[in-house]
């Protein structure tokens, strides 16, 4: 019979139904309440009614329009709290994966610079070595040319000596002798 008595109680009586709802007017519109909530917001609501059917309608009706418009603004900050937070942390992850990612590519970067320059200084010491290569043949051809044309100075100095020489005789012979040489100046 308990049973019963809670059902007699929650219908409505014909003055609660002549009267148009005051809630309607006075209700904005709002984004629903998940499920949940409005769930949890009736068991209050029957298990209190017994309490409840001694207040007027319209402060019933008013009291609960203000207990849902300020949930359901609670709610909606509460939502719009937890989108401006996953959207920093999106932000957040975005900004630390381009970070990294810019990081790996300057020290890519980085390491190919200095590969390049690795070998190009290996290239300019190979060049180095050549060149000095270059300059001692050089070098020692300078030497073995100037060695030469000394060699052929010594010789051409010798050759003369010996026509000197020979010159001196053939006059010293034919002053002795009183004759004239056989070859007189080679242009006549």
């Amino acid at each position: 019979m308990a049973e019963k008595e809670p059902k007699k109680l929650d219908t409505p009586t014909p003055s609660e139904s002549e009267q148009p709802p005051p809630q309607a007017p006075e209700e904005k519109p709002t984004i629903p309440l998940p499920p949940t909530q409005e769930f949890d917001l009736e068991k209050p609501a029957e298990s209190a009614a017994i309490q409840k059917a001694a207040e007027p309608a319209e402060e019933k009706s008013t009291e609960s329009s203000v207990n849902r418009a300020v949930l359901a603004r609670v709610e909606t900050e509460k939502r719009i709290s937890l989108i401006k937070a996953w959207e920093e942390s999106e932000k957040t992850k975005a900004e630390n994966k381009a970070y990294k990612k810019l990081s790996s590519i300057d020290a890519w970067e980085n390491s190919k610079k200095a590969a390049l320059e690795a070998e190009l200084k290996r290239i300019e010491e190979k060049i180095e070595k050549q060149k000095a290569e270059y300059v001692e043949k050089m070098k020692n051809k300078a030497a073995l040319i100037h060695k030469e044309a000394e060699e052929k100075k010594a010789i051409v100095e010798a050759k003369r000596g010996k026509q000197l020489l020979k010159a001196e005789e053939i006059a010293a012979k034919c002053r002795a002798t009183g004759t004239t040489p056989k070859k007189i100046l080679g242009c006549f």
